[in-house]
């Protein structure tokens, strides 16, 4: 049975590995190497005298025999009996191979041109990122919705890339990429896939390059489609003696940690493997045992990286993590060494996420040193947590954007509210267009402190934002909400829904803080809430202005009037009356009465003069008895509008599904409001501030008569009494003043 190519490679790989044994890179020796990790690449210092001591001190640990040549090992292992080999992410594709093979058997020369071969793949190497145009990323793992932490960092990665748009122009090479990470094979699904990218595009935050620009420079952009390139690279580790394959079994590892622990030593991999005899390695391969590929931690490694959020940020790597797992048995990369290849082969210059990756970036800045590639500009942004100061979750109320869609919030808002959970831009300004957020974004202004999660401030972002905005700009905003209820019919007129919509969203304008509220507040109005029976009444303010005995009288005044005809009622051929002024323009203000001379609104006005004038009430105790009668609340929009917006609902051929709308027609109302009122006890049928206005007029007429007898038996009095005389007109003495 014959080895395929990358077997070939992977054995030539170990025996190169044993030839370099007195590189620093590659052996524990007794003289430990300076390893020195800085920001952007990892180097050496080891003189030849160091080199050859631990080259000495190497050969002095292990009895070695005598190698044998690589065609032997080949050749051994192609007629082992019942050999597998489980090559995995190191199955490459015939090219690959062939190049691998040729870069293990050609000459130096070859091996340089190799290396520069090997070297484009990083198109940052040798540059400062810090001078490049910014090429963001934004990489999701498609195992769920989009929630609000990853919209916010998806949002300063878009920010900043569009700003480098402008500063330096499409033609050098910047722009925001969207990059799946569904390396979770458990996990990740095509459903959660497009989910993510259906929220990030109602977000607008649209990417330059992704999934779906296949043949794009730095394509493909799912790491499920990348896994040529990862066997690549990890056959070049191999090959440089910067990674290894491991054989420890799951029961050993276990064992190790046990032991570890019981010692009281942070747990770690004790690097079994990792100078192991190159022939057991190959032995082991070629008999098909299974094996991961772990990464070389150089001795006395440190990273350094300078966090543009959290500032110098160091870890001693070799204690930190110990020689960790690039591919695992299966032949699957594992997560950090996707991201570390795929940020290093696409040319991405700063990386803004989540404060909980940061401990991953000890292990992609390991990987990048080692490959030669620039480490990108890291900015790590802090939790965003519920109001209870926890971590943001499904507890504390909708967290995916979807949600928030279905909730009627504007995708112009969420960016405004979502760029304030964590940065500013030094004033008090806390509304923001996209553009105007495009310009004041700065990465260096990101807050280190966690920022609350505040439904409450949202809604009034939402509102200032639909403020901004003409009734005509939230027409398919509010309709897409009334579908979401099913308040309107499928295959329905045409025109008849557009007035609809119109209608409910103009009523709602002024007070709405999601489009949400247009559809909900249309829903109430078209409901009547008024009970069956006074006694059923249970809204106290209601309930009192009842008794007071104003609404019996007026609202069998407007039965009457409804059964003759003559109560006023919207015209069937001008339904949007009430909610356009004279210009046809929407009214949105409450206060604003629409229409022109004998419409509707104005039919309703007189008609309510003349009935403050019949019935002797005015104000509040002519209107709200009113607004109680005909709607069944004590409060809410201009009643004409209300009206309009019923009659809609209620007409032929209507737009809008009755049952899922809760519409209670007219007619329907009449006969409810007539069995409340026959429920009213006869005590409330008269009005209370009618009696007592006459109990104030005979109590005054009575006082006025009171009035005049006392002051004629005062008259009396006085001219029969002897005047009295003032006695300072006898004073003879000193002036008055002087005493």
């Amino acid at each position: 049975m014959k080895l395929n190519m990358a077997s070939t490679a992977l054995l030539y790989a170990c025996l190169s590995s044993s030839a370099r044994v007195a590189s620093g890179f590659v052996t524990r020796s007794t003289v430990t190497p300076r390893a020195i990790v800085s920001s952007t690449h990892l180097s050496f210092s080891t003189s030849n005298n160091e080199q050859n001591t631990a080259a000495a001190a190497v050969s002095g640990i292990r009895r070695r025999r005598a190698r044998n040549s690589i065609n032997s090992l080949i050749e051994r292992a192609s007629i082992t009996e019942g050999t597998r080999y489980k090559d995995g992410a190191l199955n490459m594709s015939t090219a690959e191979q062939q190049t691998d093979i040729n870069g293990a058997s050609t000459t130096n020369n070859n091996n340089d041109s190799q290396d520069e071969e090997f070297d484009k793949l990083f198109p940052n190497k040798n540059q400062n990122v810090l001078d490049l145009p910014p090429r963001m990323r934004f990489a999701p793992s498609p195992t769920g919705s989009l929630h609000v932490g990853g919209a916010r960092t998806a949002l300063y990665n878009w920010l900043v890339a569009k700003k480098g748009l402008l500063d330096y122009g499409e033609e050098r090479g910047g722009g925001f990429v969207l990059r799946v990470e569904d390396t979770d094979l458990a996990r990740s699904t095509k459903e959660s896939e497009d989910s993510v990218l259906a929220d990030l595009s109602w977000l607008g935050l649209l990417w330059d390059e992704g999934p779906d620009t296949p043949l794009a420079k730095y394509g493909p952009y799912r790491q499920s489609e990348r896994s040529a390139l990862y066997s690549k690279v990890a056959n070049r580790l191999i090959a440089q003696g910067k990674a290894y394959p491991c054989f420890c079994t799951p029961e050993e590892l276990d064992e190790m940690k046990a032991r570890m622990e019981a010692e009281g030593i942070p747990p770690r991999y004790d690097g079994t493997w990792r100078d192991a005899d190159p022939e057991v390695v190959a032995k082991k391969i070629a008999d098909g045992e299974p094996y991961t590929v772990r990464f070389k931690v150089p001795p006395g490694a440190r990273v350094v990286i300078d966090d543009a959020v959290r500032g110098t940020v160091a870890w001693d790597a070799e204690a930190t993590v110990g020689d960790f797992i690039l591919l695992r048995s299966s032949g699957v990369p594992v997560y950090n060494f996707c991201v570390a290849v795929d940020d290093a082969t696409m040319g991405i210059t700063t990386v803004i996420r989540a404060e909980e990756h940061l401990t991953n970036t000890l292990r992609q800045g390991l990987i990048l040193d080692a490959l030669g590639a620039p480490r990108p500009r890291y900015a790590h942004c802090s939790l965003i947590l519920g109001e209870d100061k926890q971590k943001l979750s499904k507890r504390h109320g909708a967290t995916s954007c979807n949600q928030f869609r279905l909730d009627g919030f504007l995708p112009d808002a969420m960016i405004n509210y979502l760029a304030l959970l964590g940065w500013n831009d030094g004033t008090d300004n806390e509304i923001f267009t996209r553009e105007e957020l495009i310009e004041a974004f700065d990465i260096d202004r990101i807050v280190k402190s966690p920022s609350v999660f505040d439904m409450d401030k949202l809604k009034w972002v939402n509102s200032q934002h639909l403020k901004k905005m003409e009734v005509e700009d939230l027409l398919g905003l509010v309709q897409e909400q009334l579908e979401f209820m099913e308040m309107i019919k499928e295959g329905g007129d045409e025109k008849k829904t557009r007035d609809f919509v119109f209608a409910s969203t103009a009523l709602a304008k002024q007070m709405m803080e999601t489009t949400q509220d247009a559809a909900t507040n249309a829903k109430t109005v078209l409901g009547y809430d008024l009970p069956a029976t006074f006694d059923g009444l249970s809204d106290a303010e209601a309930k009192t202005m009842v008794e007071q005995g104003n609404f019996y009288g007026i609202a069998m005044k407007i039965i009457e009037m409804h059964e003759a005809g003559s109560f006023p009622m919207p015209d069937a051929n001008n339904m949007l009356a009430a909610f356009m002024d004279g210009s046809n323009k929407a009214i949105v203000e409450d206060n604003q009465i629409g229409g022109d001379e004998g419409s509707y609104p104005m039919q309703y006005k007189a008609t309510m003069k003349a009935l403050a004038k019949e019935m002797g009430v005015k104000g509040k105790d002519l209107f709200h008895p009113v607004r109680l009668a005909l709607t069944g609340e004590m409060s809410g929009q201009d009643v004409t509008k209300q009206m309009s917006l019923l009659a809609m609902a209620s007409e032929d051929d209507s737009a809008v599904n009755v049952e899922k709308a809760g519409v209670v027609a007219f007619e329907s109302r009449v006969e409810m409001l007539k069995s409340f009122c026959e429920s009213i006890p006869e005590q409330f049928r008269v009005s209370k501030s009618a009696s007592i206005e006459d109990k104030s007029k005979d109590s005054a007429n009575d006082s006025k008569s009171e009035s005049k007898a006392d002051a004629s038996k005062d008259a009396v009095s006085s001219s029969s009494s002897p005047a009295v005389t003032d006695p300072l007109a006898e004073y003879d003495g000193p002036p008055i003043t002087a005493l």
